[in-house]
């Protein structure tokens, strides 16, 4: 990554550090290739520190007045990605921007964030009216993904506390997004709706009218203002990640839900535990080296169980400890898997790979009677069956099965007269150039908008494929999108999932 700006005090050298990671994170949505979000991510940082003292210099100037009117530091990184990448395009660079970045910054929906205050979007607008620590708190907490307590340190907030704090924040951001939607509803058709939703959404228990049920479905701004006035449900995080960042809003929420599962499964809830290993205290080396040595202590007690329960029935620890392709010191035959495919109708199946036979014990001969064979086929548990042209499967066997190509998990986030919303997120065992998510409706549902992928509808089956932005998926990971649709009568979950054309669990 090319050099990031200087900080100018210690304060600024730690927003860097928690920042970095962020801003690339962002910057490689934005890009075409790795090299070109490096090197957008540092303009960002050096653009958006920039921002960040002009903010700071103009509240010092004005005191005890009300604060100015700004991001917080983070999102306001963030969004100087999104303003450096304007003005690549402007200025020719434009190629080395991702294909549906381009397109979204010449069309209506990029303009309305250079647009008037009033015509930004909701979330934007409640972000920027809050106090920057409330703010900060806010951002963190929901679309970073971060841990409370690691939150806590951050802002420098009591921990036990924290999650008491958070709740208030969410409660003023909800309270600045409703005075936005109500005094200024986006179009005059809007006006009797915004009061009605003002109206549902302080009650949870009421149920949503018929007619709001109908015009939220049919109007985004309302549905984002839905979405950032529910009291309960997921829409918090989705509506401010895509209210302040614009485009990528939600792939950029899934790629920190991710990172932040990550730091948990590797032990690290937040990126401020990263550091070096001999800067831990001396009481947590010595309780690490206690649980490896306890853990290397497991795992050999298990090999050593695995290597008893193999050894054949009367065997003994010099037969154990003899190389496994030999039997009494000469070659013996390698035993195949059982076939997990039927065999060809031509002919018997011929083993992959056949050695010489062996003698089936010291001096044997043709006429060895038979109780010499049975001992001999002793030394082999589970040999390969003999002077039959198929093989045959052991009954306590189940026949094998296939593994499924992802797993997938349905979502909804919320559900009025008439229409919904719904995430569907598909982990896939391989690593993906393109994918083609569809299932099946079973009650006549019918998607309206869909983002983070391009719908296509026959009948009850649906079809999302993969925007330009996050075609590839590595392996082992997860693709997440999300939409609206319409309902009648029942709303069941829809069934027949699968990852380009193959089943999912």
């Amino acid at each position: 990554m090319p050099d990031a700006p200087s900080p100018k005090d210690a304060a600024e050298a730690a927003l860097l550090a928690e920042s970095r990671d962020t801003v690339l994170s962002y910057a490689d949505l934005c890009t075409a290739g790795s090299e070109a979000a490096a090197r957008l991510a540092a303009e960002a940082l050096d653009h958006g520190l920039r921002e960040v003292r002009a903010a700071e210099a103009t509240a010092a100037a004005r005191g005890s007045a009300r604060h100015p009117s700004r991001l917080p530091r983070v999102p306001l990184l963030l969004t100087a990605v999104r303003t450096t990448a304007a003005a690549w395009e402007e200025t020719g660079r434009g190629h080395e921007l991702d294909g549906d970045l381009r397109r979204w910054l010449h069309s209506d929906r990029a303009a309305r964030y250079a647009g008037p205050p009033s015509g930004r979007p909701l979330a934007l607008r409640g972000l920027r009216d809050m106090q920057a620590a409330d703010a900060e708190l806010l951002w963190l907490a929901d679309v970073e993904a971060l841990p409370t307590a690691v939150v806590a340190r951050r802002l420098g907030l009591d921990p036990a506390t924290v999650s008491d704090e958070l709740a208030q924040v969410r409660e003023v951001f909800r309270d600045r997004c409703r005075r936005g939607h109500v005094d200024a509803p986006p179009s005059a058709g809007c006006r009797a709706y915004a009061r009605l939703l003002d109206a549902v959404t302080r009650s949870p228990g009421a149920d949503i009218p018929d007619d709001l049920s109908h015009h939220l479905t049919t109007c985004p701004d309302c549905a984002e203002a839905a979405a950032c006035l529910r009291p309960h449900g997921t829409g918090l995080p989705a509506a401010l990640a895509s209210g302040v960042l614009g485009w990528g809003g939600h792939a950029y929420l899934e790629r920190r839900r991710r990172a932040a599962e990550a730091r948990l499964a590797a032990g690290r809830p937040g990126p401020a535990d990263d550091g070096p290993a001999d800067a831990a205290p001396d009481g947590t080396r010595r309780a690490r080296l206690v649980r490896a040595s306890l853990l290397a202590t497991a795992v050999l007690v298990s090999l050593l169980a695995l290597t008893v329960s193999l050894m054949p029935f009367g065997a003994t620890a010099e037969d154990a400890a003899a190389p496994a392709d030999t039997v009494d010191g000469r070659a013996a035959t390698v035993p195949s898997p059982p076939s997990t495919h039927p065999p060809s109708p031509a002919g018997p199946e011929t083993p992959p790979e056949t050695l010489p036979a062996a003698p089936t014990s010291t001096g044997a001969t043709p006429g060895t009677p038979a109780t010499s064979a049975a001992s001999a086929r002793s030394a082999d548990p589970d040999p390969e069956p003999q002077g039959t042209a198929t093989p045959t499967a052991r009954a306590e066997d189940p026949p094998p099965r296939d593994p499924a190509a992802c797993t997938v998990r349905y979502d909804l986030a919320g559900q009025w007269p008439d229409g919904f919303q719904a995430a569907v997120s598909v982990t896939t065992g391989s690593a993906l150039d393109s994918w083609q998510v569809a299932w099946t409706f079973p009650d006549g549902q019918r998607v309206d908008r869909m983002w983070d992928a391009t719908p296509a509808q026959d009948g009850s089956r649906v079809t999302a494929t993969a925007a330009d932005y996050n075609r590839s998926v590595p392996a082992g990971s997860t693709l997440t999108f999300g939409f609206l649709a319409t309902w009648h009568d029942e709303n069941t979950p829809p069934h027949d999932f699968t990852l380009n054309g193959r089943d999912c669990a």
